[in-house]
């Protein structure tokens, strides 16, 4: 056979390079896109990159109010005075409330509410975990917004004590998250079978209805390490009912762990982050301590009606100016810029009559603490 000649079997030894070359390449992005494709195609990896994709905003910071709501929000007529007073570059409004609830000119007296609920609620019940999730949700949908650098959690019976003024500069002055995060000794709520994941030393309490800076939201979303063990551990004991007999005693003799009493309070102990909070709600909240019947009741907010809402309630809240925490024997002064302020910004749980004679009084906004605050740089 004839030898082919020098020039065409150098081409065709270099057409097979290439052909190799190619094929290869195709297999490691195959082999690429297999690897990487659960991550991808996970819901939390998605939220970090727009997250990362969208960090760089322009503008004035905003304030984020996240509504936790059983259904509608019954204050709206107070919440709509109190932001109709604010520029509305300086705020965003997110609503969780009960799936397929929505918030148009049907189910709310404020246009400010108008669209502000999420389409991806889950049914909550209360002291289950899936308030953590609900929180987890909301906060995912404000932090779609890179000018959302401040993130307050309310509920649907909270009201505002000053205007908005008064409230976004007392937030914006500080650098921390309001927590309020204090040794849980109580026994009965701590379960030990979450201890190879959280040890006791870390188990923390406090309220929901915190504030929370950009940085610590992202980290309550992006937490897969904790919330699980809540979701299987943290769980609350059932009322007495005497009518299950046996059955009653068994679940009595369950821990009882409130999960969004715990949970964000937990999470920062366990990241060692308790020294970048104010270890203090800005919401106030009288308890119901009676004993009566107290193993059969539980503690509950008190709630303030029309009669017990006037001017001097309110300025009794306003003038509280520190906290103490006695499992810790911890006093929190309120500051902020080594200046003393008033603790609280708002306040639960107030009835729509309550709401009615804030307004009708004035009561909201009527003391201008901006004297006591260094404005933020």
């Amino acid at each position: 056979m004839p030898k082919k000649p020098y020039a065409l079997h150098v081409l065709w030894i270099g057409w097979k390079l290439v052909i190799a070359l190619s094929f290869s390449l195709c297999l490691f992005a195959l082999l690429r896109l297999h690897r990487y494709s659960e991550a991808d195609l996970n819901p939390s990896s998605l939220s970090r990159r727009s997250r990362v994709l969208n960090s760089h905003f322009e503008g004035p910071p905003k304030v984020a109010f996240l509504f936790l709501t059983r259904r509608n929000l019954p204050l709206d007529f107070l919440w709509g005075s109190f932001f109709e007073n604010a520029d509305v570059a300086n705020f965003s409004i997110y609503i969780h409330s009960e799936p397929g609830f929505v918030f148009d000119e049907s189910t709310t007296r404020s246009t400010f509410f108008f669209n502000r609920h999420l389409t991806n609620s889950i049914q909550v019940g209360w002291g289950e975990a899936s308030m953590i999730q609900a929180e987890r949700l909301v906060l995912e949908a404000a932090l779609e917004d890179p000018a959302n650098q401040r993130f307050v959690f309310l509920s649907d019976s909270c009201v505002p004590l000053y205007n908005f003024s008064y409230i976004y500069r007392y937030l914006m002055a500080s650098p921390k998250s309001f927590v309020d995060s204090f040794l849980d000794k109580k026994e009965g709520r701590y379960n030990p079978k979450m201890s190879s994941v959280i040890p006791r030393s870390k188990w923390r309490k406090g309220s929901q209805w915190i504030s929370l800076v950009r940085s610590h939201a992202e980290l309550v979303i992006d937490d897969e390490v904790i919330f699980p063990v809540f979701k299987k551990f943290c769980k609350r004991r059932p009322p007495i009912d005497a009518s299950k007999g046996k059955q009653n005693i068994k679940l009595q003799k369950q821990h009882n762990c409130i999960p969004d009493e715990h949970y964000v309070q937990t999470l920062f102990a366990m990241s060692d982050l308790e020294g970048e909070l104010e270890r203090r709600t800005v919401t106030y909240t009288l308890w119901n301590h009676s004993t009566t019947n107290m193993e059969r009741r539980g503690w509950h907010p008190v709630m303030f009606s029309y009669a017990n809402a006037g001017p001097q309630q309110i300025k009794r809240i306003k003038d509280v100016n520190h906290v103490y925490y006695e499992t810790e024997y911890r006093t929190e002064w309120c500051s902020n810029n080594s200046t003393l302020v008033p603790c609280f910004l708002f306040a639960r749980k107030f009835s729509q009559g309550a709401a009615m004679r804030l307004l009708s009084d004035s009561v909201v906004g009527l003391f201008d603490a901006s004297t006591l605050l260094d404005s933020p740089s």
